[in-house]
């Protein structure tokens, strides 16, 4: 995971966790999207066995690049949480991951969720701003654990990127883009993906 040269030590680190019925749309609109813009994203597997295939919420199975408790050792850029159920709770659930988001959290480093996730991770552990106004999946069950939920596509608010489902992850992997690299760069990638925003 460490890398030799001048130009990969300056990329920019994003740390993606899945587990079991993570979504892969999502995962991989997340994935593909930083690479784009020149990061090296990590993914790791929350599975407490240590194993890095993961099958995703429709089936397809994902290996992982590392387990959580490697991807604990170092540090992020930022860490971008796909949603899926009951991958989102398996998440909540992983220790090593809810330390790494408090450090993103008390360090005032990018970090962001997506469907499931914000209200599931992200509003259970405290992680969410204070004052409300996040987006996830657009269901009762999720938005009601949410102060003043958003209905937009994607929310940021500080540090903390939010998006609603597999249809909006273009967008909210693009606005975590922004946030890294900056709009210009967003709309370079934005363009070449054919998405408006």
């Amino acid at each position: 995971m460490s890398s030799s040269t001048a130009e990969e030590g300056s990329k920019k680190r994003v740390l993606v966790p899945i587990a079991d019925d993570s979504e892969e749309i999502e995962t991989t609109c997340i994935t593909d999207v930083l690479t784009r813009f020149g990061a090296d994203v990590v993914i790791a597997s929350v599975k407490p066995d240590g194993d890095l295939v993961c099958k995703m919420s429709r089936g397809i199975k994902v290996m992982a690049d590392v387990t959580i408790e490697e991807a604990a050792k170092h540090d992020w850029d930022l860490i971008a949480l796909p949603g899926g159920m009951p991958g989102a709770e398996y998440l909540r659930d992983s220790a090593p991951l809810i330390e790494l988001l408090k450090t993103q959290q008390q360090q005032k480093k990018l970090y962001g969720a997506v469907c499931a996730s914000p209200a599931v991770v992200l509003a259970s552990k405290g992680l969410l701003v204070s004052e409300g106004g996040a987006t996830c999946y657009p269901a009762g069950v999720f938005r009601d654990v949410i102060a003043n939920a958003s209905d937009d596509s994607v929310v940021v608010q500080d540090n903390v990127v939010t998006s609603q489902g597999p249809g909006t992850s273009l967008l909210f992997a693009l606005s975590l883009g922004e946030q890294l690299f900056g709009k210009e760069e967003a709309d370079k990638v934005a363009a070449a993906l054919l998405v408006k925003r």
